[in-house]
């Protein structure tokens, strides 16, 4: 049990609902797709972004998009099937695991949507910052073939990448860096791996982003760095997470502490003129001459018959509550047969007892 500091009030952790999860997560694919839109950039520095990209992969031998390439565009058994890879599995599988992380787990749920939203700006970031022409838009000399131009026939996309026929003017065909793409599929195999249970799972969440790695050189649609800058950037976003989550627990901290009290909820009194008084009588003082037939009245605040209303007995120095008697007490004061209230002088202090 930890102790919270008093007048500290901590915001409970909201229940998660799916009315309130699918329209954060449309909003957030709403800014991914409008910020490509935004960040299309001039297309000379793009085209320059890409070629620079290919001269240092060629530099380091790491250029492997060229030969896939070529064994998509030759053989179409591996193409068409790598072509619907690309247009289709992005926005399927994707939130499918969402779905699956909020049903099943949920404990692990917000982190995990945290890890991809985050990863998720900080790639229109990228897109903003550097726009790159992708492999399959470089002139025909540098050996590219636009794999799903080419078979097209056999989807729904036509030559503008992955967007359906008649919609690929509304998309930014320069934002390759990084790849996103390559970024969510290694999203995807980490929480297979570690939340999937079987070892059909572990396979899954080795061969998707692997597959999906493959799939966006072969088809030309990235460069190998493209996709290295992907899984950077998720790692980035991992990082960011905890810090992330805590800014927002924070918010949502400031927002319940300063919302209005709900009207009527009035707090106790706690003063002590408002309390009742203490039951034991530390400094009885002379008392008080009462008039007759009032010794028999209870005393105010208390309840008629209640055993409260009789005096307290006072002996030697000790004090008791009310009704509380200590018969020894009694004896050594007054004496064998004498009773409290016999004598005058018994009142105490040598003050004239009340009239009867």
């Amino acid at each position: 049990m930890h102790a919270e500091k008093p007048g500290i009030e901590v915001a409970p952790e909201p229940r998660l609902r799916w009315w309130t999860e699918l329209p954060l997560i449309l909003l957030v694919y709403a800014c991914y797709s409008a910020g490509r839109l935004l960040a299309r950039g001039d297309v000379n520095s793009a085209v320059d972004h890409g070629l620079a990209i290919l001269r240092v992969e060629k530099y380091l031998r790491i250029n492997a998009e060229h030969p896939l390439n070529r064994l998509f565009t030759r053989e179409a058994w591996i193409g068409v099937p790598a072509d619907f890879w690309y247009a289709s599995l992005h926005y399927l599988v994707t939130p499918a695991l969402l779905i699956w992380l909020f049903r099943s787990r949920t404990v692990r749920y917000r982190a995990a949507r945290t890890w991809l939203m985050t990863s998720t700006f900080i790639g229109l970031v990228g897109f903003t910052l550097m726009p790159t022409c992708p492999p399959r838009l470089l002139s025909p000399g540098h050996g590219f073939v636009d794999t799903m131009a080419q078979y097209s026939s056999y989807g729904w996309w036509a030559g503008e990448a992955s967007a359906p026929r008649g919609l690929g003017g509304m998309t930014n065909q320069y934002a390759a860096m990084p790849s996103l793409h390559v970024g969510w599929a290694l999203w995807c195999g980490v929480i297979l791996w570690r939340y999937g249970g079987t070892r059909t799972a572990r396979v899954a969440a080795v061969l998707y982003p692997l597959i999906t790695t493959i799939v966006v050189m072969g088809t030309a649609n990235h460069y190998f760095l493209d996709a290295v800058a992907g899984g950077v950037v998720m790692g980035a976003g991992l990082l960011l997470t905890p810090y992330v989550m805590r800014a927002a627990n924070r918010a949502r901290t400031w927002a319940v502490t300063r919302l209005p009290a709900p009207a009527g909820a009035a707090s106790a009194p706690t003063s002590d003129s408002a309390s009742p008084a203490p039951a034991s009588v530390t400094d009885p003082g002379p008392p008080v001459p009462a008039s007759a037939g009032d010794s028999a009245s209870p005393a105010p605040g208390a309840g008629a018959g209640s055993r409260a209303s009789r005096a307290p007995v006072v002996s030697g120095g000790c004090q008791t509550s009310a009704g509380e008697r200590i018969p020894r007490q009694r004896e050594s004061r007054f004496g064998p047969g004498a009773e409290p209230g016999a004598a005058p002088a018994d009142t105490g202090g040598g003050a004239p007892a009340a009239a009867r």
